[in-house]
């Protein structure tokens, strides 16, 4: 194993501005849910997973300025993750593949209409050291708490793992159960996707659907005031924009880190 190449890697990312990097063997990978990583790409040996810190937009009431700020963080980690994937190929003459931070998802059936990724950023994040599971069932980073977000990049390049961390950074202090809207964390280990998505993803799948049903019948008349409502106009725009997050309560409320981001 390329203990150069890990640190190559590392500072390269680094520079690009992703605030921390960990890596992680394919077999150390354990999603659950997600399908196996050879069905993604056979041939891969090793995680990179770049963290990125979310910007303050989160803390804002405006959730279009929130929204924005997510929307930010995403393309900032989409450039990076496609900037670091060249580089190992480039550099090491070897193969690499980026992960999706969201979308695209499998939207059929069996995989729950996209709510099952078919990558795991949180458990590769586990896998490659970056952190471990908080009670939001969200990964905390040692150092930047649970505002974090993480891509991941496979590789054949085969590269010495990141120790995994074993202290719990969670303090239990169930700030994070409470303060959920949708109390979608009252069962400890599991979040309620369902009761998640009516708080966090008003204009999601489920809206659209919600508002589709209502309208095919309502009469001519209801369905022109429909079609010029403020819920028709948010569909709209989200159609566009992808999944608009409305909920950040979860790690917003989650006091471990908070000295990081302010």
């Amino acid at each position: 194993m390329n203990e150069g190449a890990k640190d190559k890697i590392k500072n390269f990312a680094l520079n690009l501005g992703v605030e921390d990097v960990g890596f992680g063997a394919v077999s150390a990978y354990n999603s659950p849910l997600s399908p196996k990583i050879e069905t993604i790409f056979p041939k891969a040996k090793s995680l990179v997973v770049l963290a990125f810190r979310e910007l303050s937009n989160c803390e804002s009431e405006n959730k279009r300025i929130a929204m924005g700020g997510r929307l930010d963080s995403m393309e900032f980690a989409r450039s990076c993750i496609y900037k670091v994937s060249r580089f190992i190929e480039k550099e090491f003459d070897t193969k690499a593949m980026s992960t999706p931070l969201s979308y695209p998802l499998n939207m059929k059936p069996e995989n729950r209409f996209g709510l099952i990724a078919d990558f795991s950023q949180r458990h590769a994040a586990i896998a490659a050291g970056l952190g471990n599971w908080g009670r939001h069932n969200l990964v905390i980073h040692p150092r930047l708490g649970s505002r974090v977000i993480f891509s991941t990049i496979l590789t054949e390049l085969e590269l010495p793992p990141d120790p995994p961390v074993t202290e719990d950074l969670c303090i239990h202090c169930n700030i994070c159960v409470e303060i959920c809207p949708g109390h979608a964390l009252d069962e400890e280990r599991k979040t309620d996707e369902f009761k998640c998505m009516k708080y966090s993803q008003p204009y999601g799948l489920g809206g659209n659907i919600k508002f589709w049903m209502k309208f095919i019948t309502s009469s001519p008349e209801e369905q022109k005031q429909m079609m010029i409502s403020p819920d028709y106009m948010s569909l709209y725009q989200a159609a566009f924009i992808g999944f608009e997050y409305h909920c950040f309560k979860c790690y917003l409320s989650c006091p471990v880190g908070r000295e990081q981001n302010q």
